[in-house]
């Protein structure tokens, strides 16, 4: 009895199949229950960013959602059990919920703060069509050297965690279960464990890097070694870099758009010589990647070129022919798509290592460039939404990728990692179809109440104000540490993540991220096996924080109605 049991489970939750066993999206059962979530994923998505300007990690709410519906005992649900369909399913709500907060509301509301509002529509047609582009070039990228699917992909592993732990038990699941709870007990005094969590099982040196920008600019900002935590400040230092030390003066101001200029421009070098090296036989280095160079390059190609026409028709439409010189059109064209593909680079790499994508600081780097250049204002606008609806679901997309690869056993199967990887492009195609037609049924009712992403009004208000020779004196001479630190460490990014940790960290993650990667230290050289347990603990540790994060959100928005 006992041996047919576990035989049933087995069967039941498919935890070894073959490529031609793996489920697909268009099952009726499963298509019409993942595009219900998706619409619920949507209007949480907007409602959370409309309100609060953020979205909490949408590939961990997937996962949890997908495995709940599972367990609910009724007969349709059953085949809900396996694991790769609950993985379809998470990849397909993430994809939903994370492109129409992130890539639509938040950019297309950009040229109506501008008083455009003709504009929606093309933008919103722009911007969606700019984000499938970016899902199709991870979907090429995913396992190769640049992209690898063993790299870190943080919240990817804690989804992958979560729902093995529900069918593994044992040491795991407890293991899990005690990181996702630290996780939300950690978030709610104030502690960010998400990033606690990431740096146990991260790229050591990139999380480093994270540490060490966080923690500088926390000191810079502050003139002070101290931090916020239980609702009251502690400060150890104050005046520590001078009592008339100006953190608002441009040479602070500017410090990471710098940084992220000089590192992104190293860093677009170094994967430049990855895409010039050669590749035998069309596969990738030594057979360890289940995609070629060869796909690595093409996707590139593909993505300046698709990227580029969609330029093209946002110009026609908005009319910048008639705002701009016919060299200048044309040099607005290049310069945005360029804008896309790199921008959408730098903020996966630094989301593949970290778990953090600095999506919106880069499209403002690339922005302040813009305006250096000398675009006119609604151009600029266009532009810096445009650069911002690629790279945020890339990073989401790969997270989903990286629990897909875990659950399918790590690439050991090269043609069962091809078509679930397959399944999981086309449930974020579905998802971004969902989200697009969720934006034409709600965006006027949002927008119409003054109800705005917060980021948008900053593109806005930053054109309005103008560049100056100052800015673009210390983005040059910002732009030189960046690049060192990006040349110096070389693939392991630290120059992006240090940059990242400038732009969007404070004391407290700087704090919490380096005493983190002590304590790993300590733990791997006492034990190897020590490695196991942390990944297990730090998978948790993020879990456990997104769903408090998401939890808190969603009950603070249901108090306010």
């Amino acid at each position: 009895m006992e041996k047919r049991h576990k035989q049933k489970d087995l069967t039941l939750e498919q935890l070894n199949i073959t490529a031609a066993q793996h489920p697909k999206l268009w099952e009726p059962g499963m298509l019409v229950l993942t595009i219900l979530l998706c619409i619920l994923g949507c209007i949480i998505g907007l409602e959370l960013m409309a309100n609060t300007g953020t979205t909490p990690n949408t590939s961990l709410i997937g996962a949890l959602v997908a495995i709940i519906i599972s367990r609910i005992p009724i007969s349709a649900f059953m085949k809900l059990r396996s694991v790769h369909r609950q993985n379809i399913i998470q990849t397909s709500i993430s994809g939903a919920t994370f492109s129409i907060a992130n890539c639509m509301f938040l950019t297309v509301g950009v040229p109506i703060v501008m008083g455009r509002s003709d504009l929606m529509v093309p933008m919103l047609i722009g911007c969606t069509l700019a984000t499938c582009i970016d899902a199709t070039i991870l979907y090429k990228c995913y396992d190769t050297p640049m992209f690898p699917g063993e790299g870190a992909w943080p919240p990817g592993v804690a989804s992958a965690e979560t729902i093995m732990a529900v069918i593994r038990k044992g040491k795991r699941a407890v293991l899990l279960l005690v990181g996702m709870a630290g996780g939300a007990v950690g978030k709610a005094i104030g502690l960010p464990m998400d990033l606690l969590g990431v740096a146990w099982f991260g790229n050591f040196a990139a999380m480093m890097g994270l540490g060490v920008g966080s923690l500088v600019i926390g000191v810079v900002k502050t003139n002070s070694i101290g931090f916020n935590l239980f609702g009251h400040d502690f400060t150890f230092a104050a005046g520590v870099l001078g009592a008339n030390f100006d953190s608002g003066s441009l040479s602070i101001t500017y410090l990471g758009h710098g940084l992220m200029i000089g590192a992104g421009m190293v860093s677009l070098i170094q994967a430049a010589r990855m895409l010039m090296k050669k590749d035998d036989n069309n596969s990738s280095a030594v057979s360890q990647f289940t995609s070629s160079m060869k796909d690595m390059r093409n996707a590139f190609g593909f993505g300046y070129i698709a990227y580029a026409a969609v330029a093209l028709a946002l110009a026609v439409i908005c009319g910048f022919w008639y705002q701009m010189s016919p060299g200048m059109f044309i040099l607005w064209i290049a310069f945005a798509a360029v804008s896309a593909l790199i921008s959408e680079m730098m903020v996966g790499i630094a989301a593949m290592h970290s778990g953090w994508f600095p999506g919106f600081a880069t499209a403002f780097v690339f922005l302040i460039i813009g305006m250096l250049i000398g675009f006119p204002a609604l151009p600029l606008g266009i532009l810096s939404a445009y650069t911002a609806s690629t790279g945020p679901c890339f990073s989401d997309m790969g997270y989903d990728l990286k629990c897909g690869y875990i659950l399918r056993g790590n690439g050991k199967d090269p043609e069962l990692e091809r078509v679930g990887r397959r399944q999981q492009y086309y449930a974020e195609l579905l998802g971004f179809g969902i989200a697009f037609l969720m934006m034409l049924l709600f965006a006027n009712n949002y927008y119409g109440q003054g109800m705005f992403a917060p980021i948008s009004n900053t593109y806005a208000s930053t054109i309005a104000a103008g560049t100056t020779p100052e800015i673009a004196k210390w983005l040059i001479i910002w732009a030189i540490p960046g690049a060192i630190i990006q040349a110096a460490f070389g693939s392991s990014q630290v120059g992006i993540l240090f940059a990242t940790g400038i732009l969007v960290g404070n004391t407290l993650n700087g704090v919490t991220i380096l005493t983190a990667l002590v304590i790993r230290l300590i733990a791997e050289k006492r034990n190897k096996e020590n490695i196991q347990i942390l990944t297990i603990l730090g998978a948790g540790a993020l879990a456990g924080s997104a769903l408090y994060s998401f939890f808190t959100a969603t009950l603070g928005l249901a108090k306010k109605k």
